[in-house]
């Protein structure tokens, strides 16, 4: 016997050993869905399309909206969505409707174009600096009778791409609004220095008929992360954050009095953060956009008021009983043997999503059998009562990739399906 089939003889035989001690055996995780699992359940099995589906719902979403506008109420400032974490216009649309803001961030050239074409009245921040070429694809692509040239707010960190920008200016005779980057403890580009902040104001300061100064945008989503405590309090984190951005602010009022001006845009915040900000009074505007939905990656103390809202549902197609390894065949029984949450196997629609499974509870992968995009396996003890044609359902771990694989995203009222959104198209429509 070579060394492979030595050491898996000696798993096989060292699993039988533990499950002789049946007080070590894994307790039994399955439970039936919830009565609101349930509701949606039945709604996608009488109704749905019988595929993978992302369900947002509304009433959840409602609660997210409320928390997030009476934060920025108290905080005296503008609200900002993110387009990438909400990238679908109805699901934008609804937002904007409830919370009243005209202000929106964009990340993706082919998003922007959307969000140019879909939200004329919008100013547009982009939050993160692009290639000069995509500004020229996207005037290429634009769709619509206006220019949307001033009402968006190109980000820029650097002033070789600064440089860019002005020549595609130039060239379009256009003037850009421009607002600058900064790095307030991220880390991920953007100025970091006054010498840099100099060089970029002095450009524009130069080319007043192509160039303005609009503001600055400083991310800071750490502040609301859960970090070891010796790298500070979130409170602490956040002093040192505006510490930085307020002398950026002092520079560029001290040095260039003549692009200071009020009204200008001083974006922070992110998700995790936006609620700490409640207490400082330099920024004019936070940039909210997962908050409201709630994916796993974002269960943060934080956003302890916020709820889950959006959902994938897979129906089932097949149940296959205790779980059953290929090549091990019968030697498989081991497995269910010894873990209870393996006497049960379901082949669902699809799978190897960036999600986690919620319900019904006690599902998941098999590591050993493997991950699938087709047919993923999904086992579980037989308590969670999974049928043929019902739906396991996942919360996704982040929105704004995932959102996007499942066509049109279902909006649910109270447990029924009530509008379909098309998401955002990735690639040009020209």
């Amino acid at each position: 016997m070579n060394r492979r089939g030595f050491l898996f003889t000696g798993l096989l035989g060292g699993a039988a050993m533990l499950a002789s001690a049946a007080w070590l055996r894994p307790e039994d995780k399955g439970r039936p869905y919830t009565a609101y699992f349930q509701a949606l359940n039945a709604e996608l099995k009488s109704t749905g399309p019988m595929r993978p589906v992302l369900l947002v719902d509304l009433d959840r979403l409602d609660h997210n909206i409320d928390v997030v506008t009476a934060s920025v109420q108290r905080s005296g400032k503008a609200l900002r969505l993110v387009e990438k974490s909400l990238p679908c216009r109805g699901l934008l649309q609804y937002i904007v409707s409830r919370t009243g803001t005209d202000k929106l961030m964009s990340f993706h050239q082919p998003f922007l174009n959307q969000t140019a074409e879909y939200f004329p009245q919008a100013d547009i921040l982009l939050g993160k600096p692009l290639p000069a070429r995509s500004v020229q694809v996207f005037y290429q692509q634009h769709q619509g009778q206006d220019d949307p040239t001033a009402r968006i707010q190109w980000l820029i960190d650097a002033p070789e791409r600064l440089q860019e920008y002005l020549q595609v200016a130039q060239a379009r005779n256009s003037k850009f609004r421009i607002n600058i980057e900064l790095d307030v403890g991220l880390h991920r580009g953007g100025v970091a220095d006054n010498n840099t902040l100099d060089a970029l104001l002095g450009l524009i300061a130069s080319n007043p008929e192509h160039l303005e100064f609009v503001g600055f945008m400083g991310y800071d989503p750490f502040v609301g992360m859960e970090l070891p405590s010796v790298l500070g309090s979130p409170e602490a984190l956040l002093s040192k954050v505006m510490a930085r951005y307020q002398g950026f602010v002092d520079f560029t009022r001290k040095q260039y009095p003549a692009l200071w001006r009020e009204g200008l845009t001083l974006n922070t915040a992110g998700s995790p953060s936006y609620r700490l900000h409640e207490t400082e009074t330099l920024s004019s505007e936070l940039a909210v956009g997962s908050a409201m939905v709630m994916p796993t990656h974002f269960d943060l103390p934080s956003l302890s008021d916020h709820v889950p809202a959006a959902f994938i549902a897979s129906p089932v197609l097949k149940s296959t009983g205790p779980v059953n390894i290929p090549a091990l065949d019968g030697k498989s029984k081991i497995f269910s043997w010894w873990d209870v949450n393996q006497r049960a196997s379901y082949f669902i629609y699809g799978g190897n999503w960036l999600a986690d499974f919620v319900a019904p509870e006690g599902l998941q992968s098999n590591s050993l059998y493997g991950r699938s995009s087709n047919q993923e396996l999904v086992n579980a003890s037989p308590g969670v009562g999974l049928e043929v044609g019902d739906q396991v359902f996942l919360r996704p771990q982040q929105s704004e990739s995932v959102l996007l694989q499942f066509g049109d995203i279902l909006a649910m009222r109270k447990g029924k399906i009530v509008e379909h959104w098309p998401v955002y198209q990735e690639g040009s429509r020209a």
